[in-house]
């Protein structure tokens, strides 16, 4: 018959049963915790790009490309077709007011205004011979008239002799009648006479009025001619920078031709091109930041040039430090049109993994395991953008592509 078993048995029976349980239990989580191991991938914390959520400003901004131009540029023409006599100064060159640039060929100007001289001249000889000549004709014909009321008068004395003999029955009646007609015709000759002193004055004063047109005319040329001769010595504008002219003496140069440009050093502005895509987000008056070796710049959008050329649109600038020492003739900058703003507001440094505004899944760093976690995202600008939600503010944020791993939902990070 089996004895039954001693106290002391059963004790160590059971013993050595929890202790293979335990064991048993020891094992599997040890493999469980092996197997996590094996399954959840380890990262290096300095392979990673991670970032604080924080609050603070934000603005959400159009990227551009910036370029720096002279508010006041100045483009001087040729006035007429010629050649470039002599250069003086070249193109980089500060210059002053009313200085000297370059000068053209100026001869057939020179000969124009000879021409004109002789002609306004001969203008003065006309007028000198026209008022000459009807000075000595209204002198014959007053002479005449003075002869004619001689005659007149002789006239009238014996036509009043024949009219007294005439009652008396003296003289014949022809007698009288003839000289009456001697007294009419001497009438109507003075009469013309007068008259051709008006009519000389009239004829003499059409001419020298023509004549004085025809010089006003020629003087008019002249004035223009001696401007474009003036304009012949090109001069700066104003005191600036030339920034373009012609490169060689003996270059032929048409009417109209631009011969020089000169850009104001002290007065700025910025042109910025951004793509077309963002035309409808743009308007005036938007505040812009401008960037440039960590510096920075304040302006605002001032006009939005209405065409689109290859997927652009053009906008300038206006600086509210237009002489700011950094600025420079084309120097290219970059450029940060503000749409929105906000204040004390969740946000975070952009990164490859932020793909933009929205919802969108991304790695939660804490305690050492980087979490998958759905977080949106709104403003956003060329450094930062806004977390709408998902996340508070001190939790940190992979902002590195972790495109291999994204078919985890966690991952060891170790310093």
């Amino acid at each position: 018959m089996d004895q039954p078993l001693q106290p002391q048995q059963l004790q160590a029976r059971r013993r050595r049963v929890f202790i293979i349980s335990a064991l048993v239990a020891l094992s599997l989580s040890l493999a469980g915790w092996f197997l996590h191991r094996l399954l959840t991938p380890e990262l290096q914390r300095s392979e990673l790009r991670i970032a604080t959520i924080k609050l603070g400003d934000i603005a959400n901004t159009i990227n551009g490309a910036g370029l720096v131009i002279p508010v006041h540029e100045a483009q001087v023409a040729s006035p007429i077709s010629t050649r470039v006599s002599k250069i003086h100064v070249k193109p980089g060159q500060t210059v002053q007011k009313d200085q000297l640039l370059l000068e053209l060929d100026d001869h057939d100007v020179q000969l124009a205004i000879e021409n004109l001289r002789e002609q306004i001249a001969q203008q003065d000889s006309l007028m000198l011979s026209l008022t000459v000549g009807m000075q000595q004709q209204l002198k014959k014909l007053r002479s005449d008239i003075e002869l004619l009321q001689l005659d007149l008068a002789s006239s009238r004395v014996r036509l009043s002799r024949f009219q007294k003999l005439g009652a008396l029955g003296i003289t014949s009646q022809d007698d009288l009648q003839s000289a009456e007609l001697v007294v009419k015709r001497a009438e109507v000759q003075l009469k013309q006479q007068q008259e051709a002193i008006v009519d000389t004055q009239k004829a003499t004063e059409a001419t020298l009025e023509n004549a004085r047109l025809q010089q006003s005319i020629f003087q008019k040329q002249l004035a223009q001619q001696q401007r474009v001769l003036d304009r012949t010595q090109v001069k700066a504008p104003f005191a600036g920078m030339l920034t373009w002219l012609p490169t060689d003496e003996g270059t032929a140069i048409q009417a109209g031709e631009l011969v020089a440009k000169l850009a104001q050093l002290d007065n700025y502005r910025v042109e910025v091109s951004v793509s077309d895509f963002y035309s409808r987000y743009l308007e005036p008056g938007q505040p812009v930041r401008l960037t440039y070796n960590q510096e920075t710049l304040i302006g605002e959008v001032q006009t939005i040039l209405p065409e689109i050329n290859n997927g652009t649109v053009r906008l300038y600038v206006s600086l509210q430090q237009p002489n700011h020492p950094l600025l420079r003739n084309k120097l290219r900058i970059e450029a940060n049109i503000i749409t929105q703003q906000k204040q004390q507001t969740l946000i975070v440094e952009r990164g490859t993994a932020i793909k933009g505004s929205g919802a969108q899944q991304v790695y939660l760093l804490k305690d050492g395991v980087a979490e998958k976690t759905m977080l949106e995202f709104g403003l956003a600008d060329s450094g930062q953008i806004e977390v709408l939600s998902g996340a508070t503010a001190g939790m940190e944020l992979i902002i590195s592509e972790l495109n291999s791993y994204q078919h985890l939902t966690q991952i060891r990070v170790s310093d």
